[in-house]
């Protein structure tokens, strides 16, 4: 077992460690089609040999070509390392100063195996979303955080490590850019090529900017979304007996059992990777399982009549489930379902994001990889299934939206009956999550404010989130409109339930929204408690892609832009310039495949 020190040391070349391969009994990413060109080939292996010594590419080559062969990525599985992978202590890491040693604190996080989707393959969320693009680069970046002063900055591309630059006290000591590909140029298919080569990163948005907070983010993102949901779409502020059906239960979509009991409603969630529902299921997320659809209907209408919240998983294909609400709407003629979503990751149809409902899990693996043509195709009909029968749902009152996972985007693209009409190419026929339910919160000043507690020690926390209630009680009490008073009110009552669900998994996160007043009255008196004390270590604050302004996504964030800049990406630019010279610690910029800055 390696200690900090030697993750901190550079690569381990002498000796170099056993090469046992891919972990058993972990989820493993799919295995990816690049369709790489021999030159291509070669390409990977020169660019992944880079990190090595001359006298170790004669058995590294062999072994990497290997990988990219059996896998279509070259992740380094021989030097994926022996630690148990997690959020130390920041006093832990060998460092020469404080803000590297929480870099390095947020790095493990993100790799932690409780957190990350696929930690051998660098994955922390969202299927494809890479802390670095092998392990040859992480042990050098920890090599490079352990060395790095006040006047310097480590300077990351896309998972690569650039190095160590000069720089000033004031100026980031991280700089990072992620998929920074030419516009021409950033198509799915590319990307799959230029990723195997070794040359981009699609880094996500909180996974290659390294400070992903497990999914109590999405979490509370899904609990706002719920009870505006149900404020706009049903008129209630109870959502008691109300019925949401969506699917996913991974990195970011695991979120959804949880929130809908915090929203107080009965949240049903399919989900074809059974590893992914009893990982929900263990952590206590879930309330219940079953692969039965019989059962499954029971339960709901149980929970239904009684009023009381239920997280109920589905092993299985959620197109099977909403095909299976309209024959009891066409049999029965109860509508049993009240509000509806989809966070598969859309984002990634054809290469593990989302499941064809003809196929068994296993079996569509297979097909993925062996025939990536006949997957694609089976994946379009089945999103077709699902839109018809979504459409057949909301004909008769239920209320859907869009996730921001490009769902919609993606059922258009296969020839399911979405179009809105009209001339604003944003716009389908349900909203976007932004459009009608968060846009406003938005538009406010609200977004994400984020902390984590260095120390490790749960009681560090449950002090910020004292410090956080406090503040909001008191922002309350002044001169606020009514739409104001009740976002702080919605998240005093988060964070009180946040505290009684146990959310925290990995670092000693909290997220909640506010506008800039709460933000900097809450960040002044947790340097407050720190000073005197009371808090026993430094606090990473962070934001994500829902902060103000923070993201360019025309079907997502900037999806209710309607002046026609919506495809534009300065603002996600500007942000990351700004946030650059006016203090922060760590910026990231990332190119999402096409789909947003």
């Amino acid at each position: 077992m390696s200690s900090l020190k030697e993750i901190c040391s550079g690569l381990p070349l002498h000796p170099m460690p056993e090469n046992r391969g891919r972990k058993r009994g972990i989820p493993h990413a799919p295995v990816r089609t690049p369709n790489l060109t021999a030159q291509e080939e070669k390409l990977a292996l020169q660019n992944s040999l880079r990190y090595f010594p001359p006298e170790l590419h004669q058995l590294l080559a062999s072994e990497f070509a290997d990988e990219l062969r059996r896998y279509g990525h070259i992740y380094m599985y021989r030097f994926y390392p022996h630690i148990e992978m997690r959020a130390y202590p920041i006093e832990e890491y060998p460092c020469k100063i404080k803000s590297a040693a929480a870099i390095m604190h947020m790095i493990m996080n993100n790799l932690d195996p409780s957190v990350a989707q696929f930690p051998q393959e660098l994955v922390t969320y969202g299927g494809n979303g890479q802390v670095f693009s092998n392990w040859a680069q992480f042990w050098l970046v920890m090599h490079y955080l352990s060395e790095v002063t006040e006047e310097q900055t480590l300077v990351m591309y896309s998972g690569h490590p650039l190095g160590l630059f000069p720089s000033h006290l004031h100026a980031p000591r991280l700089v990072i850019t992620n998929g920074m590909v030419i516009p021409n140029y950033s198509s799915r298919d590319e990307y799959e090529k230029m990723f195997a080569m070794g040359v981009t990163m699609y880094g996500q948005m909180t996974a290659g900017s390294y400070c992903y907070i497990g999914p109590q983010g999405i979490v509370h993102g899904t609990v706002l979304t719920v009870l505006n949901a149900g404020r706009r779409y049903l008129g209630v502020e109870d959502l008691a007996g109300k019925v949401f059906v969506t699917s996913g239960l991974g990195g970011m979509s695991g979120a959804q059992a949880k929130a809908a009991v915090i929203a107080g409603c009965v949240g049903i969630i399919a989900e074809v990777d059974e590893a992914a529902l009893l990982k929900r299921y263990k952590q206590g997320w879930l309330m219940e399982i079953t692969d039965s659809l019989d059962h499954c209907i029971a339960l709901l209408r149980n929970a239904r009549k009684n009023k009381t919240s239920l997280s109920l998983g589905y092993h299985g294909n959620v197109v099977d489930l909403w095909e299976r609400l309209v024959y009891e709407l066409d049999t029965t003629g109860e509508l049993l379902v009240d509000l509806g979503s989809d966070q598969t990751s859309c984002h990634n149809p054809f290469s593990g994001g989302y499941y064809p409902v003809q196929l068994p899990f296993g079996e569509a693996n297979q097909l993925m990889a062996a025939d990536p043509g006949t997957f694609r195709a089976l994946v379009q009909e089945s999103l077709r299934r699902q839109v018809a029968a979504i459409n057949k749902l909301s004909d008769k009152g239920m209320f859907f939206w869009d996730y921001g996972n490009a769902f919609l985007l993606e059922a258009q693209r296969a020839g399911a009956d979405v179009e809105k009409g009209g001339d604003n190419k944003t716009e389908f026929r349900y909203p976007s999550y932004v459009q009608h339910i968060m846009g406003d919160i938005f538009s406010l000043g609200f977004g994400p404010f984020r902390w984590v507690c260095t120390s490790g020690d749960p009681q560090d926390l449950s002090t910020t989130d004292l410090i956080a209630t406090s503040v909001l009680e008191d922002a309350i009490h002044q001169e606020v409109s009514t739409s104001v008073k009740q976002q702080y009110h919605d998240n005093i009552r988060w964070i009180q339930e946040a505290g009684r669900h146990s959310l925290v998994v990995g670092s000693q996160a909290r997220i909640l929204y506010s506008d800039q007043k709460g933000r900097v009255s809450i960040a002044v008196a947790i340097n407050q408690a720190i000073a005197e004390g009371r808090i026993k270590a430094p606090v990473v604050l962070s934001r994500d892609h829902h902060d103000v302004s923070g993201t360019d996504s025309p079907y997502r964030e900037t999806s209710n832009i309607y002046d026609g800049s919506a495809f534009c990406a300065d603002m996600a630019v500007q942000n990351f310039v700004g946030d650059a010279f006016r203090g922060a610690t760590w910026v990231a910029l990332h190119n999402g495949g096409g789909v947003g800055w």
